[in-house]
């Protein structure tokens, strides 16, 4: 029995800022609006027979022109967010992102490590495969990027998620012989 997921990032969402709103309430643009209302024809196609999200509200918008145009309805998983990296919002985030990517198992003082979402990333998506048959993911470039990488593709590195546009697609194809990913782009 196979199983296929699409690994939807967000689409352009407001930038994080120090005066808010946080990064579990920041919206998509009017642009990330737009974005999300043209992947309506290209995400419906999959025919799903879930479409869940991260419960950041960028994510959740994201799907919400094409759970409208299916009749379905968005299950938001906790498992799903955004890497927890303890940063609070800072124009050199970049820096501190890479110095994560390199040391992996490292983490901030009440905060996640990459390792860890790693982790959890493979696990909540490999729980999806075991009581869905085609599943639509609203997420977040880096819990994608670590999902790919735990999943098996070896060439995913800090570059690769940085350069990761606002919004992606990736399909994983599950099968009892391992997983393929296709993408960006289906």
């Amino acid at each position: 029995m196979s199983t296929e997921i699409v690994l939807v990032r967000h689409a352009h969402a407001a930038p994080p800022t120090p005066d808010g709103p946080d990064d579990h309430h920041r919206p998509l643009t009017a642009a990330g609006t737009a974005q999300a209302e043209h992947l309506v024809a290209v995400l419906a196609r999959f025919k799903p027979t879930l479409i869940t999200s991260s419960p950041y509200l960028r994510a959740v918008q994201t799907l919400i022109p094409t759970a409208r145009a299916l009749g379905m309805t968005i299950h938001t998983t906790p498992t799903l967010r955004e890497w927890d990296s303890g940063l609070a919002p800072t124009p050199d985030y970049a820096h501190h992102y890479a110095e994560s990517w390199s040391n992996p198992h490292t983490s901030r003082p009440n905060a996640e490590s990459l390792h860890q979402l790693t982790t959890r990333a493979t696990t909540a998506l490999r729980s999806l495969t075991q009581r869905h048959h085609r599943v639509l993911v609203a997420t977040h470039g880096t819990f994608i990027s670590r999902a790919l990488l735990g999943l098996g593709q070896t060439t995913i590195d800090w570059p690769f998620s940085n350069a990761m546009p606002s919004p992606a697609l990736y399909r994983l194809h599950f099968t009892p012989q391992g997983t393929t990913v296709t993408g960006p782009g289906l």
